[in-house]
C-alpha cells in the first residue's frame, strides 16, 4: 500500500495526503482496489498526479473529478477529525452538491476507508474528455459481482453529469442479476433518464452528456461481464 496507508481486516485505509501517483504506482492497490488503479491515469497529467492528493480531491468535491465517484462506487467511508474527536461519513452521504460536502468548518479529512471487494468482483472505469488530462465531460466508476457472467451488487457512480457524483440506482436495478445482453444494457441505459440530471456548459449540451452517459454505461457493463 502507499505510505500512510494500510490493509487490515478486509478494509483498505488510505491516508488523505496520499498522492494520486502513489495510488497509480501501488501494486497492492491494483490487486485489492483495481478501480482506483484504473481511474488514476485519467487524473490530469503526471506532474499534477505527483503533487495532488487523494484526500484533497475528495474534499474539494469537483463533480468532474475521478476519486469522488470511485469512492461512492466502492462504498467508502471518510474519517473526519477535529479537536472534539473523529467521525465517519459514508461517501454516498458526503457529497452534497457543487463543491459542497458534509465537512464542518472545523473538520479535516484524514483517512479514506474502503472495503476490499471479494475476488468475484469486477471493476471498470471509463470517461470521455475533450483532451487527455482534462476534466471529464462524462465518466463512470463501476463495480459488480460477476457470477458466471451475471452481474449483481452493481454500483454505477457517474462523474461530470451533475453537481455531485451520481449513483444510477435505476440502471443498477435494471441490470441486477442479469447478463450484459443487448436487451439488458438497453434497459439499463434507458433508466438513466430518471437517474441523471446532466447540465450544459460551453462545450456540451445536457443531451450530449446524457448520450455519453449511455455509451459509457454500455462499455462499463460489457467490461464487468467479461
Amino acid at each position: 500500500m502507499p505510505k500512510s496507508s494500510a490493509l487490515r481486516d478486509g478494509v483498505a485505509r488510505i491516508g488523505a495526503l496520499t498522492t494520486h501517483a502513489e495510488i497509480e504506482r501501488s501494486a497492492e492497490i491494483r490487486r485489492h482496489l483495481p478501480l482506483l488503479a484504473q481511474a488514476a491515469p485519467h487524473i490530469a497529467h503526471a506532474a499534477i498526479r505527483n503533487a495532488g492528493t487523494f484526500g484533497g480531491s475528495i474534499a474539494l468535491a469537483d463533480p468532474a473529478a475521478e476519486w469522488p465517484a470511485c469512492c461512492v462506487a466502492l462504498d467508502a467511508q471518510f474519517v473526519l477529525a477535529c479537536r472534539a474527536g473523529t467521525r465517519r461519513v459514508a461517501a454516498r452521504a458526503f457529497f452534497k452538491g457543487l463543491y459542497a460536502t458534509a465537512l464542518n468548518p472545523q473538520e479535516v479529512l484524514t483517512q479514506i476507508e474502503i472495503p476490499v471487494p471479494g475476488p468475484e468482483y469486477r471493476s471498470a472505469f471509463v470517461e470521455l474528455a475533450l483532451r487527455r488530462g482534462d476534466y471529464a465531460i462524462a465518466g463512470l466508476a463501476a463495480v459488480a459481482r460477476n457470477t458466471r457472467g451475471a452481474l449483481s451488487d452493481l454500483r454505477l457512480a457517474f462523474l461530470g453529469v451533475g453537481a455531485a457524483p451520481a449513483l444510477a440506482r435505476g440502471a443498477m436495478a435494471a441490470m441486477e442479476g442479469k447478463r450484459a445482453s443487448t436487451d439488458a444494457i438497453a434497459a439499463a441505459t434507458q433508466a438513466l433518464v430518471k437517474d441523471l440530471e446532466p447540465g450544459a456548459d460551453l462545450y456540451s449540451s445536457a443531451a450530449t452528456r446524457m448520450q455519453l452517459a449511455r455509451v459509457l454505461t454500455g462499455r462499463a457493463l460489457a467490461a464487468l461481464a467479461a
